[in-house]
């Protein structure tokens, strides 16, 4: 009984052993600066979300979070980045496009379910049909009717091929039975330069990236595409009450770590975040640019993640989208 006891003892004492680097490692953290990836370019949404949440996480944290911008592949270069690294101190300030869209059109070099975890939930901002203010066309009904006139002859600009923009001009095609040509961008900040220069007449747009002009008058807001008006534009109406019911688009932000991130690091950040989104200032900077602030616990997230794998294949699959 008493060598079985040592025994006992001696291999508890192991196990305590291997865990307290790990611990020590969790309780330490952040031991460095942080980085926060964007899938995107400046300017964009993604890169509002992110800057949003990373002006207040470093002092939080008492480290330096840095936000550096990988624009390409669909929001999912960045992703990919993330995914393979391994300091503990890589972020990424996910985004609909990558995480549950681009599965399903692309070959990713990482496993979006397997390599990164969900970790916390930002918000989420609704598609906004937007027009150059040269397309003389006052309302989704008239814009129609331009484009049957005129078929193939006007352009619409997306984030990229797969993102959140193209795939709701691709549900308002197949609803209205119009033609478009697709120009994608490497994210929104450059997508809108040239909407508003005249390169490009039309926009499916996150609300994050347009409202500020749209109030500004340097393009024109024809539909929000959700089930209700934002409050942010409140004169403009929703796709359905104008005439185009079933063509609702959002793109939704989180934050994503590797998933060998240990356990106690991933809360770290869930729990810091989710305290930044309850500030007054936060909440007002995110929802001047559109965004519903809705927090979620982790577990939450994830569940969320695996329901909109799932939404996003049955609407690819439906309509027929792909990225060639």
């Amino acid at each position: 009984m008493k060598i079985r006891l040592c025994a006992a003892l001696a291999a508890g004492a192991l196990c305590l052993s291997a865990a307290m680097p790990t611990y020590a490692q969790s309780a330490d953290w952040p031991t460095r600066p942080l980085r926060l990836l964007v899938g995107s370019a400046p300017g964009g949404g993604t890169d509002a979300m992110a800057r949003a949440v990373a002006d207040k996480l470093g002092p939080m944290l008492k480290q330096t979070v840095v936000v550096e911008n990988k624009p390409g592949a669909s929001n999912t270069l960045a992703a990919d980045l993330a995914a393979k690294s391994a300091d503990n101190h890589t972020m990424v300030m996910g985004v609909s496009t990558a995480h549950a869209i681009a599965p399903h059109l692309l070959k990713l070099g990482y496993d979006n379910d397997r390599d990164l975890t969900p970790v916390v939930f930002v918000g989420a901002v609704p598609n906004i049909l937007v027009v150059n203010n040269a397309v003389p066309a006052q309302s989704v009904q008239e814009l129609i009717a331009l484009l049957k006139r005129k078929p193939g002859e006007y352009n619409f600009a997306s984030s990229g091929s797969g993102s959140t923009q193209h795939i709701a001009a691709e549900l308002f095609k197949d609803a209205t039975g119009v033609q478009m040509t697709h120009i994608p961008y490497r994210g929104s900040g450059p997508a809108m330069v040239d909407l508003m220069g005249g390169q490009v007449q039309i926009a499916f747009e996150t609300a994050s990236s347009v409202i500020p002009h749209v109030k500004s008058g340097k393009v024109r807001a024809l539909a929000v595409l959700s089930a209700k008006r934002n409050p942010q534009l409140p004169d403009v109406p929703t796709m359905a009450e104008a005439g185009v019911p079933g063509v609702e688009m959002s793109a939704w932000y989180g934050i994503y770590m590797p998933s060998a991130t240990p356990a106690a690091v991933q809360q770290r950040v869930h729990d810091a975040v989710n305290s930044i989104l309850a500030l007054p200032d936060t909440q007002a900077r995110l929802q001047a640019i559109g965004a519903d602030i809705n927090p979620m616990s982790q577990a939450q997230f994830a569940q969320f993640h695996q329901a909109e794998n799932q939404r996003y294949a049955g609407i690819i699959k439906k309509n027929h989208i792909s990225v060639e």
